[in-house]
């Protein structure tokens, strides 16, 4: 560790969203601490998305073990360093036992929900600042992305899967949205289609590789890491995807972005950014949590989400963030 330095042990979620809607509070504090060094400790999906951090000693994967000996784990390995300041988004005891001259420590508070980037900057009492996402990505990173977007015209991003089968919207509907979006007379007529999601999706490019010609496809289904996958989505007019951890990667990118929610609360989880919606079927999160309390039903609770909401809505989004879209002979 450079001397002088400010050492930080920043422990975020296990889950990809979460991660990404907290990523906010590193990029404020490298800005307001020119010595902050990280050491970040996260889940194994999450952990990815903080290897290129600027000023970044390790990033520690904490995999949940019996009877919670992970923190034990986790205590042994940074016990014996002096930290400047621990900042806890999964609100555990550790800071207690450590050395430290500072801690930011998540407590569950009671009232209305609060969208989780408020809650993540209140940790750091920002006041009425709020961070939010931001993921850093090197040099080579946006070259793999520049590689594997290349070709002309805009593109149509989808993420169709979730981690639950109640959040996922039916394939044959992004199938037909697409094909409303990219064929002629749409809003991005004549584009490419790049299709987002992780090794066990593969089965998504069954209903949807037929959408467009092979040439106009971008299939990054298992074919790149999250931040490989967020840089691709930097370069895309438009992302459309369920609740998921690669929705929230849109919303980072700045990408125009359209989340498809139905036993989700967007209150807590909506895509964070200007350019963003959350559409939703006939029923609102709280009707739909009426009818299946505890979630455990293995259907699909996004039914009454229909194709031409969704594409209503993103041509109202495009006309709004986007007006000059690049046209496909470009």
């Amino acid at each position: 560790m450079a001397v002088g330095s400010f050492p930080i042990l920043f422990i975020t979620a296990t889950r990809i969203g979460d991660a990404v809607l907290s990523s906010g509070l590193i990029r404020k504090l490298l800005q307001e601490i020119p010595n902050a060094r990280f050491t970040v400790v996260a889940g194994p999906a999450a952990a990815p998305l903080f290897e290129e951090i600027p000023r970044l000693d390790e990033v520690i994967i904490l995999e949940k073990a019996k009877d919670r000996t992970h923190w034990i784990g986790l205590w042994n390995r940074v016990r014996r360093r002096e930290w400047g300041l621990v900042v806890d988004l999964r609100g555990s005891m550790i800071s207690s036992f450590l050395r430290r001259k500072r801690r930011a420590v998540f407590r569950r508070a009671g009232g209305p929900p609060v969208h989780k980037v408020i809650e993540a900057s209140r940790i750091l009492r920002l006041g009425d600042d709020v961070a939010a996402p931001h993921l850093y990505t090197s040099n080579e990173t946006e070259a793999r992305a520049v590689e594997l977007t290349a070709g002309k015209g805009p593109i149509l991003a989808l993420a169709p899967s979730a981690n639950w089968v109640g959040k996922t919207w039916p394939l044959e509907r992004f199938a037909q949205t697409a094909i409303q979006l990219l064929g002629e007379g749409g809003a991005l007529a004549g584009g490419r289609l790049m299709v987002l999601g992780a090794n066990e999706d593969h089965h998504v490019m069954d209903s949807l590789r037929h959408v467009v010609l092979k040439t106009r496809l971008i299939d990054l289904v298992g074919k790149a890491d999250l931040l490989t996958a967020h840089a691709c989505l930097k370069r895309a007019s438009l992302f459309i995807g369920n609740d998921s951890g690669l929705m929230h990667l849109a919303a980072a990118a700045g990408t125009p972005t359209i989340g498809l929610f139905g036993p989700s609360d967007e209150r807590l989880y909506a895509p964070w950014g200007e350019s963003t919606r959350v559409v939703r079927g006939s029923r609102d999160f709280e009707t739909i949590h009426a009818a299946d309390p505890g979630f455990t039903q293995a259907m699909c609770h996004m039914m009454d989400l229909t194709v031409p909401t969704v594409a209503a809505a993103a041509r109202e989004l495009l006309a709004s963030s986007r007006p000059a879209i690049e046209p496909a002979n470009a």
